[in-house]
C-alpha cells in the first residue's frame, strides 16, 4: 500500500495537534493565503497517537505572539514547532494568557469595545480547555470564539 507523505520544510513553522477540523480556521486567523506567498501544507483528520488531529505547515514564516494566542483560542492543545535548516529548533505548547486583549471582537453590538470609543476589546479567560472567555466590559460570553477573532 502506498503512503502519501508531506515533504519536510527547510524553514518555517509547523502547527501540530490542532483540534480536528480547525486547520482552515487557523489559516483564516493567520490571514493565509492573503498574507503569504509561501508554501502551506494542510493535513486534516490525521491519525496521531492521541487520536485525530490537524496539522498546518507554513514555509518561511514564524508566528508572532498574537498569532500564537489566536491559535490557542482555536486549538488549546496545539504545539508550535519552529524549523530551521530542516531541524526543529524550538517546540512549545500554546498557552492562553489570563486576558486576551485586542484579538477578539465582542459579540455584543452595544458593548463599549464596539463603539467609536478608543477602547480595545478585552476578555478574561474563564476556561482554557475548552476555551471560554468573558468580555471585561459587558461580561458577555461568546457562544463561538472563532467567529470573533480579529
Amino acid at each position: 500500500m502506498k503512503e502519501l507523505k508531506v515533504t519536510p520544510i527547510k524553514n518555517g513553522t509547523v502547527i501540530d495537534h490542532i483540534t480536528p477540523g480547525h486547520a482552515l480556521k487557523v489559516l483564516h486567523v493567520l490571514k493565509i493565503p492573503e498574507s503569504t506567498v509561501s508554501v502551506v501544507s494542510i493535513l486534516m483528520n490525521v491519525n496521531g497517537k492521541k487520536g485525530k488531529k490537524d496539522i498546518v505547515k507554513v514555509e518561511n514564516r514564524e508566528l508572532d505572539p498574537k498569532e500564537v494566542n489566536k491559535i490557542a483560542l482555536l486549538a488549546p492543545k496545539a504545539t508550535i514547532n519552529i524549523i530551521r535548516d530542516y531541524e526543529v529548533v524550538k517546540k512549545y505548547s500554546v498557552q492562553l494568557p489570563t486576558e486576551v486583549i485586542g484579538l477578539i471582537k465582542c459579540s455584543n453590538p452595544t458593548c463599549i469595545s464596539n463603539a467609536r470609543e478608543p477602547v480595545e476589546s478585552r476578555f478574561h479567560v474563564i476556561s482554557r480547555d475548552p476555551p471560554r472567555i468573558r468580555c471585561y466590559y459587558c461580561e458577555r460570553e461568546p457562544d463561538d470564539i472563532t467567529v470573533g477573532i480579529i
